[in-house]
């Protein structure tokens, strides 16, 4: 009662090892780019605001610090939902930063532009 196995992505039968779940490389290969494609749309979608955040901040801050409205980063497309690290100062003050890029959030409609110059 021998039962042959068949690849995972296009049914075929397998030869070879008897743990081998695919027929081919170019079926492994689209076997899991097909099962990551969720994650890996999720992770572009991320890093596509990332860079754009960081573009907007770097554009606007040519010098280590810089005071813009908050709705000049809106009106460019900033979205404040997304950072890459926190940092929290000793008086209590916290930065979030998008890499090197940084900015405080001030309640007056403020924002302070900072740029991480730790090396």
């Amino acid at each position: 009662m021998n039962q042959q196995k068949v690849c995972l992505e296009c049914g075929e039968p397998i030869i070879g090892r008897i743990d081998k779940k695919f027929c081919s490389d170019y079926c492994r290969n689209a076997y899991n780019n097909r099962k990551n494609r969720d994650a890996n749309n999720m992770i572009r979608r991320i890093n596509l605001i990332l860079k754009k955040n960081r573009r907007i901040l770097n554009e606007l801050n040519q010098s280590d610090k810089t005071k813009v409205r908050k709705q000049t980063l809106l009106e460019k497309g900033f979205d404040f939902e997304y950072f890459t690290s926190m940092y929290v100062a000793k008086n209590g003050n916290i930065y979030k930063y998008i890499y090197d890029e940084g900015y405080r959030d001030f309640e007056d409609g403020w924002v302070l532009l900072v740029k991480n110059l730790k090396k």
